[in-house]
């Protein structure tokens, strides 16, 4: 052990995140000594709540699904998409190496990713896909084999389990969003799995069935045991240590002690963004300005990103966010994400003067943003309202509202933003909208979709859009007149998944300082780095799919191995 130093690594890997333990793990395989940090009580980070699509353009399970993809066709499409202050060869690194990096942690891991045919965002544009299979979908995972690790992985969240502690596939969503036949059997089955796994369940409310966000973690932690790699919980970053122009390790705060860590090849900060740093949303963020309804977890707070400006490091879309629509329901610590629920028939959002201002069904980063910045303009859109008949409600979920549970059998929280009406005069009067206004909105709204047709918003013209519609409807799969009450709405909120502007990097994901030259052993992947998408949101998994490749990228740089 060096002098002046309490323990000593090759590489340091701040945040427990899939891309800092994708990053951590290639790392061990390149023979490098590697720790890991975490300042949560648990570990995954953000990554294990989600639904962990990610977006691989030119993969081989594409290919084994028949989609023949063009890595120039990714480049052209997001390129068009990102902010002009990404550079060219960023967008490259990450459409040249994503595919690889899906390799190598399929020969590594017990993740099993398949391509699934899932629009992108904007398929119409030069280069976008709309037949899908770019994003792709991990495959469950046993979380027994994990032992007593599983007991401090986050759990998924609220918008992404059934009942708060059931674990669902994404393949499962189109059984039991649309009650096809066996939907019952899958249902029935989750919960008897959930129910007979004691003594664990008196223990843990956790579901050791791993799916999406709690698998593609569920499998990177498996891997990294087996490859005896540490994690270190509840171990803050307090600061980086820079000596003669490199980083060479960093002070960690772990049981009560601020430890020196060496890290004698670099140090990754995989720590997320600052979506909880509520004086950092006001200051860089204005847009999207609440905290409260952001999706990340509690220890986003953007301790990365400052430590890497404490050291000159260079900053960039700090304005940005991964926008979306979101429920809040009181006492959560977080927003919900609204994905589905939007592009199903028989819904539609007005703002606070009951009136339409969007195509419902698009991407839930177009309407995020959409919404904030007609908040910012209007002052009418925190929140909107999400609209709905009795028959969508007893079709169809709503946030936390599912509909096999009768109004009152609801929980108590949700029933308090749950309104309801016989008649939309009714229904205005519980929202605090002009009833005149609302009436109309819905009159015009009911007249055009019961041809399958929105001449105001285009709602269903795109393929993202029909991706969620309820193909059981036609002509359009996202249009039904709302005709039958009682009427329900809940407020709607614009929030986001995650900030994503942060340290600016190159295209070997190396932190840059103001002159434009790397940090010598500093690294940042995920919400810590500003995003090779810019403000944009090509298509479901471009949060993860860059953490993880840059994160790849990053840990064969510092090692000096190739990327294979």
């Amino acid at each position: 052990m060096s002098v002046g130093w309490d323990q000593e690594v090759d590489v340091l890997v701040v945040g427990s995140g899939a891309g800092g333990m994708l990053s951590a793990l290639v790392a061990a395989k390149n023979h490098a000594e590697v720790l890991i940090v975490e300042k949560e009580p648990q570990w995954g980070g953000t990554s294990a709540t989600s639904g962990a699509g990610i977006w691989i353009p030119a993969s081989d399970q594409a290919a084994a699904a028949g989609f023949h993809d063009s890595v120039e066709d990714a480049f052209k499409y997001v390129r068009a998409l990102s902010a002009d202050n990404v550079p060219d060869e960023n967008i490259r690194a990450y459409v040249e190496n994503a595919a690889k990096m899906l390799r190598w942690m399929g020969a590594n891991t017990e993740i099993d990713y398949h391509a699934f045919p899932y629009p992108d965002y904007h398929a119409e544009n030069p280069g976008g896909s709309p037949t899908g299979y770019r994003t792709h979908m991990p495959s469950p995972l046993d979380g027994r084999k994990l032992g007593d690790d599983v007991r401090t992985l986050r759990f998924a969240s609220p918008a992404a389990s059934l009942f708060g502690y059931l674990n669902w596939h994404f393949d499962e969503t189109y059984i039991l969003l649309f009650r096809a036949k066996g939907w019952w059997w899958h249902l029935a089955r989750s919960l008897m799995r959930y129910w007979f796994d004691w003594p664990f369940r008196f223990t843990s409310r956790k579901d050791r069935r791993l799916t999406l966000g709690n698998a593609l973690a569920g499998g990177l932690r498996l891997a990294l045991n087996e490859a005896k790699v540490p994690l270190w919980l509840e171990s803050p970053l307090v600061e980086l240590i820079e000596e003669d122009g490199r980083v060479t390790g960093a002070v960690i705060r772990h049981r009560k002690r601020d430890l020196r860590v060496r890290a004698r090849k670099g140090v990754v900060l995989a720590a997320g963004g600052f979506d909880k740093n509520q004086a950092m949303r006001d200051e860089h963020a204005p847009l999207y300005p609440n905290a409260l309804y952001s999706g990340g977890t509690g220890g986003n707070t953007g301790d990365a990103i400052r430590a890497g400006q404490a050291l000159g490091a260079e900053t960039m879309n700090l304005q940005s966010t991964w926008a979306a629509p979101v429920f809040y329901i009181p006492g959560e610590d977080r927003g919900r994400l609204c994905t589905i629920e939007r592009a199903l028939p028989g819904s539609l959002m007005v703002n606070q003067r009951g009136e339409r201002y969007l195509n419902e069904a698009a991407s839930y980063h177009v309407t995020g943003q959409q919404m904030a910045r007609r908040q910012r303009e209007h002052g009418d859109a925190s929140p909107s309202w999400f609209v709905f008949d009795h028959t969508y409600r007893h079709n169809y979920p709503v946030g936390p509202v599912y509909p096999l549970l009768p109004d009152w059998a609801q929980n108590g929280m949700v029933k308090t933003v749950l309104k309801k009406g016989r008649t939309i005069a009714e229904l205005a009067e519980a929202m605090g909208v002009d009833a005149g206004r609302l009436e109309a909105t819905m009159t015009r709204y009911n007249a055009h979709a019961a041809k399958g047709e929105d001449p105001d918003f285009h709602r269903g013209d795109a393929a993202y859009d029909r991706m969620y519609g309820d193909p059981r409807v036609t002509p359009n799969p996202c249009l039904r007149p709302l005709d039958k009450g009682p009427f329900y709405a809940m407020p709607i909120y614009p929030g986001d998944i995650g900030t994503n502007g942060g340290l600016k990097t190159d295209a070997r994901a190396r932190v840059l300082d103001g002159k434009g030259q790397p940090v010598a052993g500093l690294y940042a992947i995920g919400n810590s780095a500003a995003s090779a998408m810019g403000e944009s949101y090509p298509g479901a998994g471009v949060t993860i799919g860059p953490a993880l490749t840059f994160g790849y990228i990053a840990a064969n740089d510092l090692t000096g191995a190739n990327a294979q």
